[in-house]
């Protein structure tokens, strides 16, 4: 990865849903605008804040997608993330674990 860009595998959503309430959801039915959840693969060199392993929330709006070896993945910027969930920020005992 080059300068600050970050690689992530985004959660496959695909099918069936559930709602918190037990609803069934569709395959078909439209999703709103919200940010995605995923998994940071790879950073580049001036990457500060975001490891390989991470959790990082992204607007799926603002992505590029790209196949590796048959696996899709999603090209990032450092600044397009708005946030960071990891282990190694939770350690205080008060924090959340999100960077924000």
């Amino acid at each position: 990865m080059l300068h600050d860009r970050v690689l992530v595998r985004v959660d496959s959503v695909e099918g069936e849903r559930k709602s918190s309430g037990g609803i069934l959801i569709p395959a078909t039915a439209a999703l709103s605008k919200r940010c995605a959840w995923a998994e940071a693969v790879a950073v580049g060199q001036n990457v500060r804040s975001i490891e390989p392993g991470d959790r990082v929330l992204f607007d799926p709006e603002d992505r590029s997608e790209v196949e590796v070896r048959g696996v899709m993945y999603v090209l990032l910027r450092e600044r397009d993330i708005h946030a960071v969930a990891s282990e190694r920020v939770g350690d205080t005992g008060d924090s959340t674990g999100l960077y924000l």
